[in-house]
């Protein structure tokens, strides 16, 4: 990555993330940032720049617009196969998602097309997927496996997300899925095909360092609570992160489970009790909101607001995915849960940037602009953050830097 020096002045409102009393967003107006070696070196008012410049610097002038730390997606899918629209209209025809599961269908249907791809077609697939996210402002993004579903599926997914991180924009946060569903083939032996998770495919997986942590989708047609339980704890013994899908159609006690465990985060979490989002309060356990999936599936959209009352640190993801939430637009599932999860215009941006950073445990270095910390930025083409949710479902990223360098740059995020 680039290491040389950037200024970008003249910002109208700089959204440091850094909250203050009264102003969770850490608002400074008339901003500037300067950065060094990737990493943020100065922030402050625009008055005292000059005095901090020392002539290297590429300096971009903001014209006055709105700058947002990084925008950071902590749940995505992104390796993957195949289409799934046949089965979107079968939903709208009234089919379940867990009707279509028990049926062969849904992720099963896309095990088989990412089994048959090869690796550099799960790449270049990927690869355009992260680049649309990157051009709506998107500067790291969880990626997790799960399509594979064999020891060697599972790894070829990994290595192209490998491959991903290695490219370096935006950043890719690598995670492993093997508890994903059932396969075929372990349908009436569902528990070798938990043993094969736990015994060969976790202890591959940390040892080719392929993943930073352990994803389990604890629900009915998928993983039971024991077997959660199980394959966790054996990935905490081998070194990885633990997180888990739970409470996406039933709750199974996910929350509790994932207190007690320590996880990172639960994600979905759309039926949870009172005592599971204390528990995750108490544990310091994020509640990821997907809000793309509810809206995909014709589900309601539950209350979000209430993890936050709870003191639980809320983030919000794309599910980026083929059958039930595709779409790089992490902005407008900030919007959806701005307005239907009732996190509200600044609670949506923290979920985006901080939130999801905490979600994922690297907010020592992203989700905020602070020195020290990376220097990822969006310059959005307006000068109002609430005009990012106001104005939904467009890309209205003007310049996107990552580590200090301009990764991208859109003209249509120009006075959007």
């Amino acid at each position: 990555m680039a290491s040389h020096c950037l200024a970008i002045m003249n910002i109208g409102k700089l959204c440091t993330m850094e909250a203050r009393p009264g102003d969770d967003l850490g608002i400074l107006e008339n901003a500037a940032v300067i950065c060094r070696g990737g990493c943020i070196d100065w922030v402050g008012p625009s008055r005292d720049v000059k005095d901090r410049l020392k002539g290297d610097e590429r300096i971009i002038d903001a014209q006055a617009r709105l700058v947002t730390p990084g925008l950071i997606d902590p749940h995505t899918h992104l390796v993957f196969a195949g289409s799934r629209h046949r089965e979107f209209e079968m939903r709208l025809q009234g089919r379940t998602y867990l009707e279509i599961l028990k049926a062969g269908g849904g992720i099963l249907s896309t095990v088989a097309a990412v089994r048959q791809a090869s690796e550099e077609d799960l790449y270049r697939l990927a690869r355009m997927r992260a680049d649309r996210m990157l051009s709506m402002g998107t500067t790291v993004v969880e990626a997790k496996s799960g399509y594979g579903l064999s020891l060697e599926d599972e790894i070829k997914i990994l290595r192209v997300v490998k491959r991903l991180a290695d490219d370096g924009r935006p950043r890719i946060v690598p995670t492993f899925l093997g508890a994903h569903a059932v396969p075929a083939e372990y349908r009436e032996k569902r528990e070798r095909y938990v043993d094969l998770v736990v015994e060969e495919m976790l202890p591959a997986v940390a040892g080719e360092k392929l993943a930073q942590a352990c994803d389990v989708y604890l629900e009915d047609g998928a993983f039971s609570l024991g077997e959660t339980r199980r394959i966790l704890g054996k990935a905490s013994d081998l070194g990885l992160k633990s997180k888990m899908h739970a409470g996406q159609f039933n709750d199974l006690k996910g929350a509790e489970l994932a207190a007690e465990l320590g996880c990172l985060s639960v994600d979905h979490i759309e039926k949870v009790s009172p005592q599971g989002i204390e528990a995750m309060a108490r544990a310091g356990v994020s509640a990821v909101l997907l809000p793309g999936a509810a809206f995909s599936l014709g589900q309601a959209f539950h209350d979000g607001s209430r993890f936050a009352e709870a003191g639980v640190n809320v983030a919000v993801a794309t599910d980026l995915n083929p059958g039930t939430s595709n779409t790089e637009n992490l902005l407008l599932c900030a919007a959806m849960a701005a307005v239907h999860m009732k996190l509200g215009c600044a609670g949506a941006l923290r979920a985006v940037t901080i939130g999801a950073a905490r979600a994922l445990g690297i907010h020592a270095e992203h989700g905020s602009v602070a020195p020290g910390k990376r220097a990822d930025f969006v310059i959005f083409g307006v000068d109002d953050y609430r005009s990012l949710f106001y104005h939904f479902g467009v890309s209205q990223a003007w310049k996107i830097v990552v580590e200090g360098d301009v990764a991208a740059e859109c003209e249509q995020g120009a006075g959007a």
